[in-house]
């Protein structure tokens, strides 16, 4: 069953650029190395132009997984950390 992932990130005021960047270069190296992930896509608010949703989907539960525990994951996620202006908040869905 595949697993879908939405994302809310809230960024600072000034970062877009630089965290739009960062986030490319995410999104390039996860869909290059992780063959149980169908789909890894940055969205930008229409109306909060610090509003970001990231759309995943995995194949099944180990898939999302090793996108959790991969070197590069941690990496960039850090290097994205200074942009950010929280947590992110994560919801978890079930394929039908």
């Amino acid at each position: 069953m595949s697993i879908g992932v939405i994302a809310k990130l809230t960024i600072k005021e000034g970062s877009n650029q630089a965290f739009e960047e960062k986030f490319s270069e995410l999104a390039a190296t996860v869909r290059a190395n992780e063959p149980g992930n169908n789909f890894y896509s940055l969205h930008k608010s229409r109306t909060d132009n610090l509003s970001y949703v990231v759309l995943e989907e995995y194949v099944d539960e180990a898939a999302l997984a090793a996108h959790g525990k991969s070197d590069y994951f941690r990496a960039i996620g850090a290097e994205l950390g200074p942009h950010m202006a929280g947590a992110p908040q994560v919801e978890y869905f079930d394929g039908v």
